[in-house]
C-alpha cells in the first residue's frame, strides 16, 4: 500500500460528529489525490489557477500573508466541471457542495503544502502531503 492509499484510507476513516463519512475528509483525501495525479502535481495545480487569471490568489496561498478567499465558481471553472464532479462522485457528496468545500480548504492546503513561501519540489511533496493530512485530521 503507497502512501497516498495509508493517507486515503486514513482520512476516509474519520467520524463526523454526526456519527457518518466526514464531508471534509473526504474532499481532503480527493484533492491529494488530484494534486499527486495531476500533471506538474501541486505546480500544475497552482498553474492552472494563473491561467484562470487567479495568480493574486494563488500567492497569497503561498505566501506568509492573510489568504485570499476564493469563490466556488472559480473553483469550477479553474478545476473544470468534469473534475469537480469526478470528485462528487467519489466522495457522495453534492458537486456543489464538493465546490464549496474545495472553496474553503484550498487554500488552507496550498498553505499548509507551502509553510517556507516556496512550492516544494519533487519528492518533498510525499512528505508535506503525510505532514498536510495529519495536521488537518487533528483539527
Amino acid at each position: 500500500m503507497g502512501l497516498l492509499d495509508n493517507l486515503t484510507s486514513a482520512l476516509s476513516s474519520q467520524p463526523s460528529q454526526g456519527g457518518g463519512a466526514n464531508p471534509t475528509s473526504a474532499v481532503i483525501s480527493e484533492v491529494l489525490t488530484l494534486i499527486e495525479n495531476r500533471q506538474g502535481g501541486l505546480g500544475g495545480l497552482l498553474q492552472s489557477f494563473q491561467q484562470n487569471g487567479l495568480g493574486h490568489l494563488v500567492q497569497s496561498w503561498i505566501g506568509t500573508g492573510q489568504n485570499l478567499p476564493v469563490s466556488a465558481a472559480q473553483i469550477q471553472s479553474t478545476l473544470g466541471a468534469e473534475c469537480t464532479a469526478k470528485i462528487a462522485q467519489a466522495t457522495g457528496l453534492p458537486q456543489a457542495e464538493v465546490e464549496s468545500h474545495l472553496a474553503t480548504l484550498l487554500p488552507q492546503l496550498i498553505d499548509h503544502m507551502t509553510p517556507n513561501g516556496q512550492v516544494p519540489q519533487g519528492g518533498d511533496l510525499r512528505g508535506i502531503l503525510t505532514g498536510v493530512a495529519q495536521r488537518f485530521l487533528h483539527n
